[in-house]
């Protein structure tokens, strides 16, 4: 039994391998892609609205509000990011019920990819909100010795943010096959209902702690700005 799409191989030549992941993967971005334009090629901001802008509506304000009750910030900064991970994880596990298709979100490789595009987005969103310097001074804060465990932080949580994604898809298939096995006629109509609501939680996971993971770079520099300068002694 193949329970990860990287052991899907089409086609291969010498070292170069074209996985059942890579296939798929680039499925979900063109198909992400090609509705995205299909709804976006003719928006309309006065008079009647179709009901697919008014369900992209929905979706892009609720990833909007989200990010706002979980930034308390405006969410201009996190949307296009935050916004897309949540959406081509979502598309990929929920089209996981097509017969036939594998989720790339079910390997490890692309669910490291994942985390590491989200390692990269933490301190960049830190550096454009505090400047270089104050937040590389986040690390040796309070003192020296905190540095060693703050990078091991980073990567800690990166590491647990791939391997949280790949092994709740990964449990999903293999005891989707186990149940098939048991009673093919009656289990499938279960496990493809449990399989959605799976990969919508997942996907809304994943994107909530990235969001989190990037807001609180910048919360210490937004803590610092806010807070009221020292109390004047009685020598100043």
């Amino acid at each position: 039994m193949k329970i990860s799409p990287d052991q899907i191989v089409y086609w291969e030549w010498g070292v170069i391998r074209l996985s059942a992941t890579i296939v798929y993967t680039w499925g979900v971005m063109a198909f992400v892609t090609g509705v995205s334009w299909f709804v976006t090629r003719k928006l309309s901001i006065d008079g009647r609205i179709g009901r697919l802008q008014n369900a992209l509506e929905v979706i892009v304000g609720a990833i909007r509000e989200q990010i706002r009750e979980v930034t308390h910030t405006g969410p201009d900064a996190h949307v296009a990011f935050v916004g897309t991970l949540f959406l081509f994880i979502l598309v990929s596990n929920v089209l996981a019920v097509v017969p036939g298709f594998h989720p790339p979100t079910g390997s490890l490789s692309t669910t490291a990819s994942l985390a590491s595009l989200v390692f990269l987005a933490v301190p960049l969103y830190g550096i454009q909100s505090q400047g270089l310097g104050a937040y590389l001074r986040q690390y040796v804060e309070p003192t020296w010795l905190m540095l060693p465990f703050n990078v091991l932080g980073e990567f800690s949580r990166t590491l647990a943010l791939a391997v949280r994604l790949y092994g709740n898809m990964m449990s999903g298939t293999v005891i989707a096959a186990i149940l098939l096995a048991l009673a093919p006629l009656f289990f499938p109509i279960i496990m493809h209902a449990l399989g959605l609501l799976t990969g919508v939680i997942q996907a809304y996971i994943f994107a909530v702690l990235a969001l989190v993971y990037m807001a609180s770079a910048t919360a210490a520099h937004q803590t610092r700005a806010s807070a009221p300068p020292p109390p004047k002694t009685s020598g100043d």
